[in-house]
């Protein structure tokens, strides 16, 4: 079973938050967001490969939605809000669109693509993961981690931080990453926006305001926007403070609304 670590108690008659982190990321990098958020009891889940969850493995996205619904039912969780970052936010997002369960109340989702509109840039991302995925079997982690802080993406990560997010990182075991990487390729991620679009659940999409790339996405799909300022792709770390406000404000009103409409 995925391990996964109780970050907040929290008041009783809310639902749970429950965190998905990014890959190379861990149950603890919600902990300052967690700690904003005080009155929503919380949970950190390590997925497959990461954290205290290495030894564990996934076969796709509905394999961790089990693995996910698991953990839940070992915490007797029967309402809960998944809130992800990156690769956390794509599980999120296809754990709404084909999990048909009552307890889910609504997704956040932190610079999460909603997927890829046909087969060939599908084939070309699945080509590109496994292409990192060799360098990660292969080559020493700080070397690839190095390269991979400098994909456009993270462009703006000044050059300090990217040496702390490596140093961070580095005590992930590449193999792991791997195989988790090719499991949950973007090119294996089914195209999702029309079911977003369809979802009868409250859902935020949040960018950083310099993360042009995701906040574009998220207008073309039609989905429903807020911007952190002063932050990029990785907006809970770059502005862990403007993150809570932003996030604190959606679950105050769309969990309220939510449960009233129950």
């Amino acid at each position: 079973m995925l391990a996964s670590r109780v970050l907040q108690q929290g008041e009783h008659h809310r639902p749970w938050l429950v965190w998905l982190h990014g890959l190379l990321g861990n149950n603890n990098e919600w902990r300052m967001i967690a700690s904003r958020c005080e009155q929503w009891p919380s949970l950190a889940i390590d997925l497959p490969g990461h954290g205290d969850s290495v030894s564990q493995s996934c076969q796709d996205f509905a394999d961790l939605s089990r693995q996910i619904m698991a953990v839940l039912h070992q915490h007797n969780i029967e309402r809960y809000w998944l809130v992800g970052y990156s690769l956390g936010g794509r599980i999120a997002m296809h754990h709404a669109c084909h999990t048909q369960l009552p307890g889910l109340q609504g997704i956040v989702i932190e610079g999460g693509n909603p997927g890829l509109d046909s087969d060939e840039l599908r084939l070309q991302r699945r080509e590109h993961d496994a292409a990192w995925a060799r360098r990660f079997r292969s080559e020493p982690i700080r070397t690839v981690l190095a390269d991979w802080y400098r994909q456009p993406v993270f462009a703006d990560i000044t050059p300090v931080n990217r040496e702390a997010l490596i140093a961070a990182r580095a005590n992930n075991h590449g193999p792991a990453v791997a195989d988790m990487l090719e499991a949950t390729s973007l090119g294996r991620q089914p195209w999702l926006v029309p079911q977003l679009q369809r979802l009868a659940l409250p859902m935020l999409m949040l960018c950083g305001a310099d993360d042009q790339k995701f906040m574009a996405l998220t207008r073309e799909a039609s989905l429903p926007l807020r911007t952190v300022p002063m932050a990029g792709h990785n907006a809970h770390l770059a502005n862990p403070a403007g993150f809570a406000v932003v996030l604190h404000e959606f679950l105050e009103h769309k969990g309220t609304e939510h449960a009233l409409s129950q």
